[in-house]
């Protein structure tokens, strides 16, 4: 399928990266498009790696496996750089998205030669300022969104508003905050160049 993008996430258990994938999902299907987004698990605890994908296309979606040549990888935790071959079947012209303060020299040593687009966002950083705790999946989530133009920012912004609603009906005092994190993430996502 040519119109079909393929996302792997990379996160520890407890960092929202499977969340962040399912809300991904729910994003694009709610602007028209076939969605999957399922996680995969290894030993089920907290801190341990996790993996979970997502593919959004225009037209239905056939397949149903893991997936192993994705267009984008999006890293929630850069200490997977060194354990996880995170650029495994990544395509040099999709993008890895990673939460991090490396620099494009330490970056460089740790993704085996991949030749495409690296982006990196302060995810700690536009949490703890949004949020005032640390939770890397909302940041993440806007820095996909923005690398690989799934949906326009002003579709994505007011489809996450609708679900934030939703989702924090019992906690509307958390809403603003996602959403600032989400804006501030919008413009926190840095092209890094080798």
């Amino acid at each position: 399928m040519d119109n079909m993008i393929e996302i792997r996430w990379h996160g520890r258990g407890g960092q929202g990266a499977k969340t962040a994938s399912l809300l991904l999902a729910d994003a694009a299907f709610n602007t028209g498009k076939y969605i999957q987004g399922f996680p995969e698990y290894g030993p089920e605890r907290m801190g341990a790696p996790i993996t979970a994908y997502n593919r959004i296309s225009t037209s239905p979606i056939r397949l149903h496996s893991n997936i192993y040549e994705p267009d984008y990888v999006v890293v929630v935790d850069d200490s997977l750089l060194e354990s996880v071959p995170v650029t495994d079947g990544l395509k040099e012209t999709g993008a890895i998205v990673i939460n991090t303060t490396k620099n494009a020299d330490e970056l460089k040593s740790l993704l085996n030669g991949y030749k495409g687009k690296v982006y990196t966002i302060d995810a700690r950083k536009v949490s703890e300022e949004a949020l005032g705790k640390y939770f890397p999946n909302t940041p993440m989530l806007a820095a996909i969104v923005k690398v690989s133009e799934i949906m326009t920012e002003q579709e994505f912004l007011d489809d996450m508003k609708d679900s934030f609603k939703h989702k924090f009906a019992k906690k509307p005092e958390v809403i603003d905050g996602n959403m600032k994190a989400l804006e501030l993430a919008l413009k926190e996502v840095h092209l890094i160049n080798f």
